[in-house]
């Protein structure tokens, strides 16, 4: 009796063995691999970390559901904010056909250069902050995809609410020498044309120039109300810093590039006052964005999120959710990715038109107060207690 019993036992245990060796083998083949890239290090590392880590937020909230199809793994890649370094990372990413979808990029240099890397390997793309129109719609491809903005009407509504609401009328710019910097700057003057305003003069600078005494100097001369700056945080510090020294008092107006932290620490009390259109209500005001904002803290990471790490959590979600959808096979991944309408994610809907773009997006006017930025209709600004330079 005892023999039988053990027999019975043994082959009890071993089919146990089989079973768990082959829902091991099951949950091994489940592994899904996703690509993230930004700046990691560099000059712009705070908001490709910021950007890194919420895209690893939204991997492991995904991971820690029970009953999914697959569990993903991502690979995160440095981009170095260079169009040379970003070609070589986007074609490693792309040429790895266990890598079902990348996210990248930060800076529009570099996601301007790597489109055609892309679309050679038929990589399926969901572009988390890059906003040069070019990414998207210089031509139309299957494989790009980008829930943040353009940057084109970010530029209109600065154009009509600094020359309406704040009755500014004479510009000067100094834009970086990028496919950004150059596209920022002729988007601006284009829809200054269209209202009372007037560029007086305008200046493309190296996105990694140090020194602007002879701008600066020139557009003293000029005297213009406002400066109106097109490029990334490290270069406003810079720019802003060096007006001070020179006496330039004219109100400072950025972009995009500049909203979040890095810029505030960087210039310190300088940036008081600072103005820039960016398109996306604050985090708090969002969809789900309290619960982004408490989710990320729990992760204890040693950078904030900066201003497009909500979207680089969206792009990520929705990479999950298709995969999950229809699996992680490129071509149905693209398929599903045409037909994305009305996603809901912590940034609000996201419909993609007919390139790629995600046409829900809304901009909103910042302004920095008490080193944050804050939304132009919750500040003291809109309610005249405090004032811009020139009022």
């Amino acid at each position: 009796m005892n023999t039988i019993w053990r027999k019975k036992s043994m082959r009890a245990l071993a089919a146990a063995a089989l079973a768990a060796a082959l829902v091991g083998a099951a949950s091994a083949a489940e592994a899904v691999k996703l690509a993230f890239i930004g700046p990691l290090t560099g000059s712009n590392s705070a908001h490709g970390l910021g950007g890194r880590n919420s895209a690893e937020l939204a991997v492991k909230l995904h991971n820690a559901k029970p009953n999914t199809k697959y569990k993903f793994e991502l690979v995160s890649l440095d981009d170095e904010c260079k169009p040379n370094v970003g070609v070589q990372v986007a074609t490693r990413a792309a040429a790895d056909k266990n890598i079902s979808v990348v996210i990248p990029h930060y800076c529009s240099a570099v996601a301007v250069a790597t489109v055609d890397v892309y679309t050679r390997f038929n990589a399926p793309v969901i572009v988390w902050a890059a906003v040069h129109p070019d990414i998207i719609y210089k031509r139309k491809t299957r494989e790009m995809h980008r829930v943040s903005a353009t940057l084109i009407n970010q530029n209109k509504v600065a154009a009509q609410f600094l020359t309406g609401d704040q009755k500014y009328r004479k510009w000067a710019a100094i834009y970086d020498t990028t496919d950004y910097g150059k596209s920022m700057f002729s988007y601006f003057e284009k829809f200054l044309k269209e209202t009372p305003g007037q560029m007086v003069g305008a200046f493309g600078v190296g996105a990694d120039q140090q020194d602007f005494n002879a701008e600066l100097t020139k557009i003293k001369e000029l005297n213009p109300e406002v400066i109106y700056f097109a490029g990334l945080t490290p270069l406003g510090v810079r720019v802003l810093n060096q007006m001070s020294r020179l006496g330039v008092n004219a109100q400072f107006q950025g972009t995009s590039g500049i909203v979040g932290e890095a810029f505030v620490k960087g210039a310190g009390p300088l940036a008081e006052g600072t103005v820039a259109m960016y398109d996306n209500p604050p985090v708090e005001k969002l969809p789900k964005g309290k619960f982004f904002v408490t989710e990320y803290a729990k992760q204890n990471y040693n950078e904030t999120f900066e201003a497009y790490g909500p979207y680089a959590f969206a792009a990520t979600m929705l990479a999950i959710e298709t995969v999950e959808k229809v699996g992680p096979d490129r071509a149905r991944i693209l398929d599903a990715l045409a037909n994305v309408k009305d996603y809901d994610s912590i940034v609000g809907k996201i419909t993609f038109d007919d390139h790629g773009q995600n046409v829900n997006t809304a901009t909103t006017r910042y302004v920095v107060q008490d080193g944050k930025w804050i939304d132009w209709d919750d500040s003291e600004y809109k309610t005249g207690k405090r004032k811009l330079k020139g009022h």
